[in-house]
């Protein structure tokens, strides 16, 4: 077992479960699925490939903002669930919508430069229904928002404790 390894999976771990923290005290959603992807970008850490945090809250609030558009247009009212009907109008429109919010949420990340893959996977949870409301996606954003703080926060105290060494090794194998 690496050290590399083990350090990105307790970080990105601890990370989630500071969410989940949240998600716990508040009700809210400010854990979902692709917060996973994102804290695993976060925490593993290579020189040259750290994430910005800046594409990283702003990929996710593109995809969350389209999604919520996407579905507000196309799917209002229908959620994506084990058993769609087929060839149904209704499935037409939850596909529909989530095919639009990816390729939108795409082409914004990439003009407006803020390319974090992960945010797909956010549009997809919006506009299918399954957190398509006003408040969830603000809930979304501001827990993407609190992933980076945290990590950022964390880095800061290692980095003032361990000095650049730990933050620029290249895994080891």
């Amino acid at each position: 077992m690496s050290r590399h390894g083990l350090e990105t999976g307790l970080t990105a771990g601890l990370l989630v479960a500071a969410l989940g923290g949240i998600a716990w005290a508040t009700g809210e959603p400010f854990v979902f699925p692709s917060l996973g992807p994102t804290a695993f970008a976060l925490a593993f850490r290579r020189r040259g490939a750290r994430p910005r945090s800046t594409r990283i809250v702003g990929g996710h609030a593109i995809g969350a903002v389209v999604g919520f558009a996407a579905y507000a247009l196309v799917a209002p009212d229908l959620t994506l669930g084990p058993s769609l009907p087929a060839a149904s109008t209704d499935t037409l429109r939850l596909v529909t919508s989530g095919g639009v919010s990816v390729a939108a949420t795409s082409w914004g990340m990439v003009e407006l430069d803020a390319v974090h893959p992960p945010a797909c996977a956010t549009t997809l949870i919006v506009s299918l229904g399954l957190l398509s409301t006003p408040l969830s996606v603000a809930t979304i954003v501001a827990g993407v928002v609190v992933l980076v703080g945290a990590h950022r926060a964390a880095d800061a105290m290692l980095s003032e404790r361990y000095g650049d060494a730990r933050t620029d090794a290249s895994p080891r194998r």
